[in-house]
């Protein structure tokens, strides 16, 4: 906490500089300049703020001018879009400003180059993070992405799963980068704009792009947050004296209460472990008390970003450290369970001259957990409350009881002078125990990430012509180091003496003892090496024809510890695009792609794609209208061949083995036999990605509003599947154990759906606001499947390719009567098991009469929406983020819901069937056996998954009109946030417990960042 506190303080100092008086009568300066910006035009609606107290903020008019009052020692800050922002002294004598602009600002990454955001087509979608991080502070750099990118629903794009992430060019995950050192992300969904990275990136690619210093900018980024997780939700389980009397109850609704028999749990018991005289004596332990857990954990980090440069040499470097506590407040578990991680980013790009240049990027990435050896979550959820105490207090025990006091003088680990560790027979390792007295663990990961290019400018040889390349060298190792202790674990036996509880004597299980040797385990390491080549040739002819062009070859190999096969990608990319004056437009993208996971002859493939785009805008039916500023429909199509679904390497050969279990049958010789285990298939090929999409986008009302929206259907055809019933019977023998079935391209899938956007912004009044939305719907079908049901409810053919199945109920049994006059079931069924639907008349419940539930969302939600608001007040600014996800189901199947046997139970057996609840209950009856009639995929466990979650609030504030003078501290805000603050949701309380893991939890967040 003490960054926490430290923060709190710093902010405190900086609000009080007000206090500290000013000179009476400060000369002021009346400014009145016009600003240019292209072609030496002027420039409208620039944003000039002058940054004394009061942070006076002007637009400049129709013809590029403003006009405001401020004192000599303020300074001015211009910005614009497309053009680099301005910082100069009101002091200066200020007629005109001459803007510089950004070569980047209005360009986008996507394969292989960067275009005009105007060019890009609508199966791109662009998020500027570095303009995002002003008002959103955010800790993943894809996080609230599924709010902001159309077409990306966090997990996949186009409901594809399985895509392709590139940093700066190179594979590497989502994690290795934070959100402060990246620049754009990317996202390609359609085929065309995919083509170029060739078969690893046919379900998609997210092309995340970092920061890279600017010549004459000159500046240092500092940023530091401080927050506190709270948990949102914990498991509610029952407590000793419940969980015993609905034990018995369970017992005795199985008949295993023989007459002249006790019940497992006798009133007495019961009552002693409700009454709480001697939680140690009878234990009522809650996993989730404030006597094991915190209310909160802390997290802080801190980033600084130094980056400037001139033309020759520019530079730009990220050193940003985060740290992590736990919730766990006890034993070990207080100084040793928390994580931290630094990274080191530095990205140089060098003019040797005016047609040479280099770029060298190198990454460090340092991260340590500590944790003790225990999963405390995992038996939170399974260890019931009364089986024994954490603690044995040794003052209970009897003084005459020497050999339990030697146990005690003996002992390694006396908790807080006062206790022994607790357990039983079979709980001689328990995480109370562990964590105390097991040790501690330590991971550690190491990531080096080293990439280079080198980029000619051809014009001599070709106007408009480059090449470029880069090579990247990627290694990545973790270990865990541990000390793991022996502990001996305590079983009290009582006795009450007058009405006093006291120990007669202690059980010990196990010895004490550390053996002082670090473990070393999960060792792990994996390499990856990128290389890419491309020429791209750009030109404008006679002002309208844009032409471009690229041939690039592109690979990378990633090898990883016990994985005999390197992960590779290997393609030459070709694209040729044509486009007349922003109206018209071609583009050919295409790959020659390479798959060692084929056999010889079938290795190689084409995936060749086109997208055409007419900017309607620009035709004189609409060039002339005030409501449409811009308008554009475009279309995509192409066939994409990949080997992402093909399981593994020589699917295409025979397998023969040698059986030694049986011999020779007539001439004795005892030769062991060869059996078959496939066959072979030397014209096994590629699975293909076909698709076709339509997009439309345009900005309206003066380009408050914006809309855009693409339709997509593609099919992956031609999945690898190794399937008995498309061959004869003979294919198979059940002795020997044969199979002569080889893999085929057989299985086709299909999706059908469409992204959007909306976004309008407006400035009322003294506030500048706006809203934007985006969202996704698809649906999937699969198309063709190897199958011969027996009935036509099991048929996958037709069905989503998300499909939960299962079997459908019929409320539960209510007698005997109900059970005769019913199909038979799984088991031996009684009175309160649930009754399910015979759907194939045979009057046998089995998994012939499953039937489709609905879609899990395996993709992604069916529907994902989300909203995005911002509002800015002169210094005072508000951020607003949700998501919505609609149309997928889940199973409630977790030990929380499925209790039997012994389990611990949950809150929700409170509703159980019983004789007295038999018309309300919703819950099956309790059961001591394994309940597997009742505990088996059915629509009785079926629920919604619908959810609202607000992700993000932040509201921040601009201090730099605060400040006394600029000459070191440029710009200066705060600002406080929330994450993953509400779930809206008919299932919430489902939907936000974690069983058997960490619980989620909420940030809440202080932040500070300046410019120096």
């Amino acid at each position: 906490m003490k960054y926490f506190k430290l923060t709190i303080l710093f902010c405190a100092l900086i609000a009080l500089l007000p206090a500290v008086p000013k000179a009476q009568n400060a000369p002021k300066v009346n400014i009145k300049a016009i600003v240019y910006g292209a072609d030496n035009k002027p420039l409208k609606g620039a944003l000039v703020t002058s940054t004394e107290k009061g942070h006076i903020e002007v637009v400049t008019d129709e013809t590029g001018t403003f006009t405001l009052e401020a004192p000599l020692d303020a300074s001015l800050k211009i910005e614009a879009p497309g053009y680099t922002t301005k910082y100069l002294a009101a002091s200066a004598d200020l007629t005109q400003v001459v803007m510089e602009e950004d070569k980047d600002g209005g360009m986008i990454p996507v394969a292989f180059r960067k275009i005009n955001r105007k060019d890009a087509f609508g199966d791109v979608a662009v998020v500027n993070v570095e303009e995002l991080l002003k008002k959103n502070y955010f800790t993943y750099s894809l996080d609230g992405m599924d709010a902001l990118a159309p077409g990306f629903n966090g997990n996949s794009t186009w409901a594809m799963g399985s895509y392709l992430l590139l940093i700066d060019g190179v594979p590497r995950e989502a994690g290795n980068v934070m959100p402060t050192e990246i620049e754009h992300i990317t996202f390609l969904k359609g085929v065309n704009a995919v083509a170029l990275y060739g078969s690893r990136a046919a379900k998609g690619a997210v092309l995340i792009t970092t920061k890279r210093g600017k010549a004459n900018d000159r500046r240092v980024d500092f940023r530091v947050n401080s927050g506190v997780h709270t948990p949102k939700r914990y498991p509610k389980y029952l407590g000793s004296a419940e969980w015993m009397t609905l034990y018995n109850e369970a017992f005795i609704n199985d008949g295993r209460l023989v007459p002249g028999t006790d019940i497992p749990h006798d009133e007495e018991e019961i009552y002693n472990h409700a009454s709480g005289r001697n939680p140690y004596r009878y234990p009522n332990v809650d996993y989730y008390s404030d006597e094991f857990l915190k209310k909160a954990y802390s997290r802080h980090d801190a980033t600084m970003e130094i980056s400037g440069g001139n033309d020759k040499a520019r530079y730009y470097t990220n050193i940003g450290f985060n740290t992590s506590g736990s919730l766990l407040n006890f034993g070990e578990a207080i100084k040793n369970d928390r994580s931290d991680r630094l990274n080191l980013r530095g990205n140089i790009d060098v003019n040797l001259n005016e047609y040479l240049s280099f770029n060298v990027d190198a990454t460090a990435i340092f991260y340590t957990g500590r944790g003790v050896n225990a999963d405390y979550w995992g038996s939170a959820a399974t260890l019931r409350p009364h089986r024994f105490a954490p603690l044995v207090p040794i003052e209970f025990i009897e003084e005459t009881d020497e050999a339990s006091l030697l146990f005690v003088r003996n002992s390694n680990y006396v908790i807080d002078g006062k206790y022994l560790l607790g357990g039983t027979q079979l709980d001689q390792t328990n995480p109370f125990a562990a964590i105390y007295a097991g040790g501690n663990n330590k991971y550690t990961s190491r990531q080096f990430q080293f990439n280079t290019g080198v980029n000619a400018d051809l014009r001599n040889v070709l106007k408009g012509l480059s090449f470029n390349s880069q090579i990247a060298i990627d290694y990545n190792t973790s270990y865990n180091l541990s000390f793991n202790n022996s502990y001996a674990v305590y079983r009290a036996d009582w006795n009450t003496y007058s009405g006093t509880d006291l120990i007669s004597s202690l059980q010990k299980f196990n010895e004490d003892q550390k053996s002082g040797v670090q473990n070393v385990s999960n060792s792990w390491y994996r390499q990856t090496i990128a290389a890419n080549a491309y020429f791209n040739y750009k030109n404008t002819f006679s002002g309208k024809h844009n032409v471009s062009a690229i041939a690039a070859v592109n690979g990378f190999q990633i090898s990883e510890s016990a994985i005999y096969h390197r992960i590779s990608n290997a393609n030459l990319g070709f694209q040729a695009g044509y486009n007349y004056a922003q109206k018209y437009y071609f583009d050919f993208s295409g790959a020659l792609i390479h798959s060692a996971r084929l056999p010889e002859g079938q290795r190689k493939a084409f995936s060749p794609t086109v997208s055409l785009g007419w900017r309607l805008s620009e035709e004189q039916f609409l060039s002339g209208s005030g409501f449409v500023n811009d308008l554009r429909l475009t279309a995509s199509a192409g066939i994409l061949h990949t080997d992402l679904d093909i399981a593994d390497y020589y699917l295409y050969e025979g397998i023969y083995t040698v059986n030694g279990s049986w011999y020779g049958w007539k001439d004795g010789t005892g030769i062991q036999a060869t059996e078959s285990r496939r066959g072979a298939n030397p014209i096994l090929s590629f699975p293909k990605r076909e698709e076709l999409s339509v997009g439309l986008e345009g900005s309206f009302l003066n380009n408050t509003l914006k809309l855009g929206g693409n339709f997509f259907v593609n099919t992956m055809s031609g999945n690898v599947i190794q399937a008995a019933v498309l061959y004869p019977s003979y294919f198979t023998t059940g002795w020997p154990v044969s199979s002569f079935t080889p893999y085929v391209n057989y299985n086709n899938d299909k999706r059908t759906g469409f992204d959007f956007n909306a976004s309008f912004s407006k400035r009322t009044g003294e506030v500048d606001w706006s809203v934007g939305v985006n969202g996704m719907y698809y649906a999937t079908k699969a198309t063709r499947r190897a199958e011969i049901p027996a009935e036509e409810n099991l048929r996958r053919a037709g069905r989503p390719l998300d499909g939960i199945w299962g079997l459908q109920n019929e409320g539960f049994f209510m007698d005997d009567a109900d059970i005769a006059a019913s199909p038979n079931h799984l088991g031996q069924v009684m009175p309160g098991d649930i009754k399910y639907k015979d759907q194939n008349g045979d009057g046998l419940i089995d998994s012939r009469d499953e039937v489709y539930l609905g879609r899990g969302g395996w993709f992604g939600a069916p529907l994902t929406t989300g909203v995005h608001i911002s509002a800015k007040w002169k210094n005072l600014s508000l951020f607003a983020l949700g998501v919505g996800r609609f149309g997928a189901y889940a199973m409630k199947n977790s030990s929380y819901f499925w209790v039997n046997g012994e389990d611990k139970y949950s809150e929700v057996v409170r509703n159980r069937w019983t004789e007295g609840t038999k018309h309300t209950a919703t819950f099956p009856r309790l059961t001591t056996g394994a309940g597997d009639n009742n505990f088996r995929s059915s629509d009785f466990w079926l629920y919604n998954t619908n959810r609202f979650d607000l992700g993000k609030v932040q509201i921040s504030y601009d201090m730099t009109g605060l400040l006394k003078s600029k000459a070191f501290v440029r710009e200066l805000g705060v600002y406080v946030s929330g994450f993953n603050l509400l779930t809206i949701s008919p299932e919430r309380e489902v939907l936000e417990m974690n069983v058997g893991s960490a619980p989620q939890t909420r940030l809440y967040n202080l932040g500070l960042k300046a410019l120096f």
